[in-house]
């Protein structure tokens, strides 16, 4: 019997007011390389379902299970479990049942590549590493692929096959001079590529090694408020982090201070900041939060945020939008069956303006130049950001490197002294986005901006 069928005679068995079936088939091969020791050379396949129903006159009860034989079954307990709960009637908001079967189509397949073969590439980059800088004396290679086959299902007549393929590399090099060490990582994540995009990564390699090697020369950033430039990468990470969970609909119905912050037509900034979530191709790239339907069946979209400066949407599921009044967006995502989908990013960005680099720098007496992010955090309206290597801006010019340097304000005042949308943009698709213990790979883009007054941690 094939999915198809069994995932329809298992819709056709409940007794819920609405069930969704999705079986997962997954395949995928990891290497890690620490220093030139082979670490680890697996492949993995696994297999699994996910069921969920909604009660009469309730919430959601869910199944998870890897015997995908016994679709019926897992229905029947999915429906206990919502009966068994005491909750809040939940409503969907309306989606048209769709039909669609996709599957990849890769030019150099990384499934028909040999393990070996993937060893041999991964070793070859971690060896660059070693041999671009003598101060270089630890390093971490690590390459990952899978390609997830995802069979939906739901009680309204929606049917969807998608094929998922996924690709990460993560290059790390540590320099030491003494008691000092320092780190340089460089990652991508890239969506729907075949194994040539791993094969031509050198740079990727160099550029971590030499990253390394920079922060021994880089003196600890002087405290203090400063203008600040942010890369692409970094401006993609902050209005990711800071900005983009704001606009999970989930989190807003659920936290009264939010619902305030976060009301439609406020302004957020000048005109020049425009802001949008999107899961479908978006300027090239690859982006890893693109599929054609999200996992509760809704069509991926471009979501508008922000334009001109102004509050005009937010990321919703089925659910959120029916509590809130508003369209899904296709922003339900779970990382695999073993979750159910929350409201989840998938290609968050600030859309490119007008102003050169040049220029952005050109008034800049003394101020800071950040470029990505080595981790933060976020609460409501404020944040607190590492960046991973910097420079001083002296008179217009980069100037000398800087480490250790933290960017932390509020989320409203800084979108407001946003000054300078560059007219450049670049992606920057590496690593997940960590969320009630999923955790989901995403893209973020940005050009260049220019922040005034931003508060810089380091020495005093």
């Amino acid at each position: 019997m094939d999915f198809r069928q069994q995932i329809e005679e298992a819709l056709a068995s409940s007794g819920a007011r609405f069930t969704e079936i999705r079986l997962e088939v997954s395949r995928g091969s990891r290497v890690v390389f620490r220093g030139t020791r082979l670490e680890a050379a697996q492949e993995t396949q696994d297999r699994g379902g996910f069921v969920r129903c909604l009660a009469s006159n309730g919430g959601w009860g869910t199944a998870t299970f890897n015997d995908t034989s016994r679709l019926k079954e897992k229905v029947a307990q999915a429906l206990a479990c919502a009966e068994a709960i005491s909750a809040e009637r939940v409503e969907l908001a309306p989606v048209e049942p769709v039909t669609l079967e996709q599957f990849a189509s890769l030019e150099h397949d990384f499934r028909k590549v040999a393990l070996r073969d993937k060893v041999a590439t991964i070793k070859e980059l971690n060896e660059v590493m070693l041999a671009t800088e003598e101060t270089v004396s630890s390093t971490r290679a690590i390459y990952a692929d899978r390609v997830q086959s995802v069979y939906y299902g739901n009680s309204q007549g929606t049917w969807i096959v998608e094929e998922r393929p996924l690709l990460d590399l993560v290059c790390v090099a540590e320099s030491v001079r003494g008691d000092d060490v320092q780190t340089g990582i460089e990652a991508l994540t890239l969506a729907n590529r075949g194994w040539d995009a791993i094969g031509d990564q050198h740079d990727l390699a160099v550029t971590a090694a030499k990253r390394a090697r920079e922060q021994l020369d880089a003196t600890p950033v002087k405290g203090g408020c400063y203008p600040v430039i942010l890369n692409p990468s970094l401006a993609g990470v902050f209005v990711h982090e800071a900005f983009g969970h704001l606009s999970e609909s989930d989190f807003v119905f659920e936290n009264e201070e939010a619902q305030k912050a976060m009301r439609m037509g406020r302004r957020f900034g000048r005109e020049i900041l425009s802001i949008a979530d999107s899961g479908v191709e978006e300027r090239g790239g690859h982006l890893p939060g693109t599929h054609a339907y999200d996992d509760e069946g809704v069509p991926m979209s471009r979501t508008q945020l922000v334009k001109d400066g102004v509050l005009v949407g937010r990321l919703h599921s089925r659910e959120t939008a029916a509590r809130l009044g508003e369209d899904p967006t296709g922003n339900a995502r779970a990382q695999d069956y073993n979750h159910p989908p929350l409201v989840r990013m998938r290609n968050t960005f600030i859309e490119p303006g007008e102003t050169s680099f040049e220029d952005m720098i050109s008034d800049v007496e003394l101020g800071v130049y950040a470029l990505k992010s080595r981790g933060g955090q976020t609460c409501l309206g404020n944040f607190s950001f590492s960046s991973a290597y910097a420079y001083m801006i002296r008179d217009g010019k980069v100037a000398e490197p800087v480490r250790d340097v933290i960017l932390a304000g509020n989320l409203f005042e800084t979108l407001e002294n946003v000054t300078a949308v560059g007219d450049d943009f670049s992606w920057d698709n590496a690593g997940r986005c960590g969320k009630n213990g999923q955790r989901m790979p995403v893209g973020m883009g940005s050009p260049h901006i220019r922040i005034e007054n931003v508060v810089v941690g380091g020495a005093s």
